[in-house]
């Protein structure tokens, strides 16, 4: 089983947690919603002598997809997201790009199907969809490593925002119960901010749920 070392990265000005999933083994590693600091992200895989090997977005929302372009093309990357996302991504008027004036539109290389599973990094991974926050939202689910990427579904004593275009909070509760309150106690959550969490704590203390 490959060793999972993630390293967060808080970036952009919403305080988005970008995520580095290193196989402690190969160095080989994921990067998970870049949303901004492309240049800095950059030096710190540089820095740690790391081999990135793909880009994983949970959602196109641009505080979580901004600065994938970049990386992607600086290291020869490609760059995952899930099928229903492909709007959002592209669209500014969904991606909330525009939010400071600058409209920009994302694009994925690949589109993910939901309960499909991919091997990168070492890591096998469950792609997990979960609509609600937008169309096309998924998390990562690492079931070997206990390790849970749950962008802006799932939040320490929270969940993600559903007043954007196309938001639906029941959807969002709805993909959580189904899909993320099945998974073992002890998986942990990486949320796209704020704190650190696990399943069993947000089955317990979480009020939306």
């Amino acid at each position: 089983m490959a060793p999972l070392k993630v390293e967060q990265y808080v970036v952009g000005p919403v305080q988005t947690n970008c995520y580095f999933a290193v196989n402690d083994s190969t160095k080989e590693m994921l990067i998970i919603d870049p949303g901004a600091g492309a240049g800095k992200l950059a030096d710190a895989i540089r820095k740690e002598k790391l081999n990135p090997v793909a880009i994983l977005l949970t959602h196109g929302h641009f505080d979580h997809a901004s600065a994938a372009g970049q990386i992607a093309e600086q290291f020869g990357l490609t760059v995952y997201a899930g099928e229903a996302e492909k709007e959002t991504l592209e669209n500014p008027a969904l991606n909330l790009s525009g939010w400071d004036g600058r409209e920009q539109s994302y694009h994925a290389g690949q589109f993910l199907k939901d309960e499909q599973e991919i091997d990168l990094a070492g890591f096998h991974i469950r792609v997990l969809f979960t609509p609600g926050h937008t169309p096309g939202g998924c998390c990562y689910y690492l079931s070997y490593q206990n390790a849970l990427f749950s962008g802006d579904t799932l939040f320490h004593m929270s969940v993600g925002r559903t007043d954007f275009p196309k938001g639906s909070m029941s959807g969002l509760v709805r993909g959580i119960r189904e899909k993320l309150m099945i998974l073992p106690d002890e998986t942990t959550v990486y949320p796209g901010h704020n704190d650190i969490t696990t399943i069993g704590t947000e089955r317990m203390y979480n009020p939306y749920l």
